[in-house]
């Protein structure tokens, strides 16, 4: 193998874990949905809580963090003296919302009982 074929070979690979990482962030159990539901703007932990059926406590802590740590959502406190806490897209956050919308528009093409029945997913 030439230099050339190994700086192809090795670039490929890079963007093939990028792309493998990044399917396996977004594809993580309820991060999708944590992100579809923050698409409406900022909400409260309790409003998130309420509006994705099913997800432990624990669970959507663990996600907020980990989608904070990535860069997708900012966790905001409504200054010293206040329990109020929001999470919100960040703009690298809202750049999934045409994924997000495509794979919604696909399930409702395709259908998927398990998601059709779903009330976290609805337009």
């Amino acid at each position: 193998m030439n230099s050339k074929e190994t700086s192809q070979s090795s670039s490929s690979q890079k963007t093939c874990d990028t792309f493998h990482s990044t399917i396996e962030f977004i594809g993580k159990r309820w991060t999708g949905v944590i992100i579809y539901r923050l698409l409406d703007g900022p909400k409260r932990y309790f409003e998130l809580a309420e509006e994705i059926s099913g997800i432990s406590d624990r669970l959507l802590t663990e996600r907020l963090r980990e989608l904070e740590t990535q860069g997708f959502v900012l966790k905001k406190t409504s200054g010293p003296g206040t329990r109020k806490v929001e999470y919100e897209l960040t703009d690298m956050g809202r750049e999934t919302e045409e994924i997000i919308q495509a794979i919604v528009k696909w399930v409702k093409k395709h259908g998927c009982a398990s998601v059709e029945n779903n009330s976290s997913i609805e337009e």
